[in-house]
């Protein structure tokens, strides 16, 4: 059944001026038009007034403005305020009262703009706290949308832990501080760690206060580095150094700990003002020395794991915690200089023996030449004078070279030994360092560990052959090798050199002789204990003519004899013939008396 409404008719309505189409009706009309536009808000294009939120959707925002007709805006023009609700109010700019559609065109990201430098900067005088959507990663931080404006987010300032994972904050919406704004170039900083340390700073105060040496406490790992561990106690942090985390040697303190892993920790020590605070883990544990084997002694045998490696030795673990020096001299009975790395390296296991062990200042000494025999208690018998043995070439100095017999059996070659023929100025010019030489002990001292050796004595010496070749006047052929600053070195038969003064360089046109000429040469002075051999290729004609000259005055002289003698024979025979009878006659007178 329909309700009955009673209608009443309008009593002043003028039917008559109705029905002739009276214009007065229309007059009407356009008054009543214009008292409702008066009653809207009259507004202009490019203009930024504020409108209330009526409706919302995921795709659009209906904003009314007051004016006869309501605005949209998509919803990603207010992703940096998620909390949008219908009933807000918000600033839009007016980009077009009545487009084709007579849609009212609004925009709330240009009214944002148009006033954004303004209120940044009110922002930042009055310390105010701001809400700013988080766009996206940039490099040292991120971009955050505020007021429309694009600032920076410094990944220092994001939180008062340090990030691991920035991308879970890209498209949060978060509360800020502005915290630096360059008005030239229209850069703005912003600043979430400022709003949290100040609510962790009443935190410090009461945890800084209560912080007593000795003390225990709970933290979480925050921040792992190379040198050590950085822990939160609840809004203060506190440095593990890499030494405080173990007793054993810790190599990067991710051996020890995790990141966000909670533990105990004592604190060690702090400052004045307690703004650093050095923590210890291993200190809650027994030292490990105090754990050691009380028998292990002096002599005993042990073994463990290379850790530390240095020049001068290395630093073996034979328990955690409880580690021993080898020093390279006792890495072996050789008497070289060596490098502890040319006998083991780190991750070795080696065996050693206890050489020192002081258990107050937890030092203990080890050795690992003491598992051998020391190769000098026997040497005379295992190496005795004049054997023959096969080394191995290790250093050079100017007077002869280092050789190693077996390990910790050294011994020196002086270089006069190295060969009877050759002259050698430096023993890289006979051998070379790695090489193996032939040797013959010549002598032993047992005191000061050293072998002289001798290369050469392998081999006859030739010199007693080269007595009998060069002697003093014979000729030979030789080519000049060498031109040295008081002559000259002369390569002779057999392997042998010679030495020239220049005096006796001077061939017989009188020119001097060159390198790499050959020419003969006279012997003129052989030394067999110095192997020295004097020879001179000017005294070959200086020789010949002096024997020439010689034959000449011979020669002279015969024939000045020659031509004296008939001169004398004349008178004699004179004489003889004309006294004979005299003579006679006297032999016979004399006779007679």
């Amino acid at each position: 059944m329909t309700e009955k409404v009673n209608i009443s008719p309008v009593e002043d309505f003028d039917w008559d001026a109705y029905e002739k189409g009276d214009t007065k009706r229309d007059k009407s009309r356009e008054e009543l038009t214009k008292t409702y536009d008066e009653s809207l808000n009259t507004v202009k294009d490019k203009e930024v007034i504020e409108g209330t939120i009526i409706a919302l959707n995921k795709r659009e925002a209906v904003v009314n403005i007051g004016y006869k007709s309501d605005g949209i805006i998509p919803m990603n023009e207010f992703r940096y305020n998620p909390d949008l609700k219908v009933g807000d109010t918000v600033e839009v700019f007016i980009e077009n009262q009545e487009d084709k559609k007579g849609q009212l065109i609004l925009s709330h990201r240009k009214a944002r703009a148009a006033r954004s430098w303004e209120r940044i900067n009110e922002a930042l005088e009055n310390d105010e706290i701001i809400k700013g959507y988080i766009k996206c990663r940039t490099k040292g931080g991120m971009i955050v949308d505020v007021f429309g404006i694009e600032a920076f987010l410094p990944g220092s300032q994001i939180d008062v832990r340090p990030i691991r994972d920035y991308d879970i904050f890209v498209g949060k919406t978060m509360e800020f501080k502005v915290v630096k704004i360059n008005q030239e170039f229209k850069n703005v900083v912003v600043s979430h760690k400022a709003l949290i340390e100040a609510e962790l700073e009443q935190q410090k105060r009461d945890i800084i206060a209560k912080l007593e040496k000795g003390q225990v406490l709970e933290g979480t790992v925050k921040n792992i580095t190379s040198y050590g561990v950085f822990i939160d106690l609840g809004g203060v942090d506190g440095l593990i150094h890499i030494t405080d985390l173990s007793w054993g040697r810790v190599n990067h303190p991710e051996e020890v700990v995790q990141l966000d892993q909670k533990l105990n920790v004592v604190i060690l020590d702090f400052d004045d003002e307690k703004k650093r605070i050095a923590l210890g883990l291993k200190q809650l544990l027994p030292h490990p020395w105090d754990a050691l084997d009380s028998e292990l002694k002096v002599g005993d045998k042990v073994k463990g794991k290379v850790v530390v490696m240095t020049d001068y030795g290395a630093f073996v673990e034979i328990a955690p915690g409880v580690e021993g020096l080898i020093h390279v001299s006792e890495m072996s009975w050789s008497q070289h200089l060596r490098s502890a790395q040319d006998f083991m390296k780190v991750g070795d296991e080696v065996e050693a023996v206890v050489l020192n062990l002081d258990r107050d200042d937890r030092k203990m000494s080890l050795g690992i030449k003491q598992l051998k025999n020391d190769p000098w208690e026997n040497i005379e018998t295992k190496y005795p004078l004049g054997s023959k043995h096969t080394a191995k070439v290790r250093n050079f100095t100017n007077f002869g070279v280092f050789v190693e017999i077996e390990e910790g059996v050294d011994g020196l070659i002086h270089i006069s030994d190295l060969s009877w023929t050759k002259k050698v100025k430096h023993p890289s010019e006979f051998t070379q360092i790695g090489s193996e030489i032939d040797v013959q002990v010549l002598e032993i001292d047992k005191e000061q560990r050293r072998l002289s050796l001798g290369h050469k004595q392998l081999e006859e010496n030739p010199w007693d052959v080269f007595e009998t070749v060069f002697t003093v006047g014979s000729v030979h052929e030789g080519t000049i090798t060498e031109m040295v600053e008081k002559g000259a070195v002369i390569a002779l038969p057999y392997g042998v050199e010679g030495f020239a003064t220049p005096k006796h360089l001077v061939k017989e046109d009188g020119t001097q002789a060159q390198v790499d000429e050959k020419l003969n040469f006279k012997v003129i002075e052989f030394n067999k204990d110095s192997k020295r051999i004097i020879v001179s290729h000017s005294r070959i004609f200086e020789d010949e003519a002096k024997a020439e000259q010689k034959e000449t005055r011979k020669a002279k002289r015969a024939t000045k004899r020659a031509e004296e003698t008939p001169a004398l024979t004349t008178p004699l025979e004179k004489t003889t013939l004309g006294d004979l009878d005299a003579l006679a006659q006297l032999k016979e007178k004399l006779s007679g008396e």
